[in-house]
């Protein structure tokens, strides 16, 4: 029997899509921290924009920050996306498998707007690259960001306009944001779409959600951005070698509300326990799906299901009452 999520470990909430004050967002990190951490969670990835800043004098025993930022390549490099609102654009976090990594990997100077007085002295790039929106180009940074030490996460396509005749030529993506907070009170759709899809295009990658917050109001106001999608991280402990190897492979899952406490896998059987949800689906490569629905008045916690051959591979998707979903990474079926 191989265990997918194992509830003998610790389970870690982490967002992995954060801006402060050292770019364009309204809270400090240190308000991030605070907040966060008021709420269970025990991981941020402050990635804020074009540049990498090591935050780990925030870190203590039971919260640590990711070395992170979000590089963004443009149609029109000058342009803002505030301003042209037609405008293509790939987004992608990149998280330092070190935390001392900050060296950002095919800096631009065009995007010198998010350097404050904050983050001036603090900020080493390798140069001033000219970034130009093709898929060769945003494969090269992919490339690049990997052989400098990085994991890569490809965000929000479909705020960024980008449709499948875009993305499926991208190479390398180690995640894809499957729920973006910001973008969904803006909105914009769930991309769990985009997840099926470069599955089905045989592209080895996982699903998070985050939140990609700027705090541009309080956080318990109904308009914030905070805390509506997260991943929890399935790891031994909660080290930064130890968060990074789980990410790395997969030991995760992503939710907007439901909990997953545990997944294994038996040949060609997986069980699975959640918090209470009204619904758990599983879904394949192809149009065959696998459905368990809560009767009126009551609620599901397990699920089993058997899979054939030709579903080729499948993940488990967990909704609660009010819609909220929990999703699991996609697992190759073992007939």
């Amino acid at each position: 029997m191989k265990i997918l999520l194992d509830d003998s470990k610790g389970y870690y909430k982490a967002n992995l899509h954060c801006h402060t004050n050292l770019s364009d967002g309204h809270a400090t990190p240190e308000d991030i921290k605070r907040e966060y951490k008021a709420r269970g969670y025990s991981v941020v990835a402050i990635t804020d924009h074009e540049h990498l800043i090591d935050n780990s004098d925030l870190n203590d025993d039971e919260f640590i920050t990711i070395t992170s930022a979000e590089l963004a390549v443009k149609e029109f490099p000058e342009q803002s996306t505030l301003k042209n609102y037609n405008m293509k654009v790939a987004h992608f976090n990149i998280y330092a498998k070190e935390p001392s990594n900050t060296l950002t990997p095919c800096y631009s100077k065009v995007a010198d707007h998010y350097v404050t007085d904050l983050t001036r002295h603090r900020i080493k790039g390798d140069g001033d690259h000219v970034r130009v929106y093709t898929a060769d180009y945003v494969n090269s940074m992919i490339k690049l960001a990997h052989e400098r030490g990085f994991l890569i996460a490809y965000n929000h396509p479909s705020w960024s306009l980008e449709t499948a005749v875009d993305y499926l030529k991208y190479d390398g993506f180690d995640f894809v944001e499957i729920h973006n907070t910001s973008c969904v009170k803006a909105g914009h759709p769930d991309d769990e779409s985009v997840f099926a899809d470069m599955l089905r295009a045989g592209k080895k990658i996982y699903c998070t959600a985050a939140d990609d917050n700027h705090n541009r109001y309080g956080f318990d106001e109904p308009y914030t951005e905070s805390f509506g999608g997260w991943v929890m991280i399935n790891a031994e402990r909660l080290g930064y070698k130890e968060i990074i190897e789980a990410l790395e492979s997969g030991n995760f899952y992503a939710s907007t509300g439901p909990k997953i406490y545990s997944m294994t896998q038996d040949g060609d059987t997986v069980r699975i326990k959640t918090s209470p949800v009204k619904a758990i689906n599983a879904k394949t490569r192809g149009r065959h799906m696998y459905k368990l629905f809560a009767a009126p008045g009551e609620y599901l916690t397990e699920a089993e299901f058997k899979f054939c051959e030709m579903d080729d591979f499948f993940r488990i998707v967990a909704t609660d009452e009010y819609g909220k979903r929990a999703f699991t990474q996609a697992y190759d079926i073992e007939v």
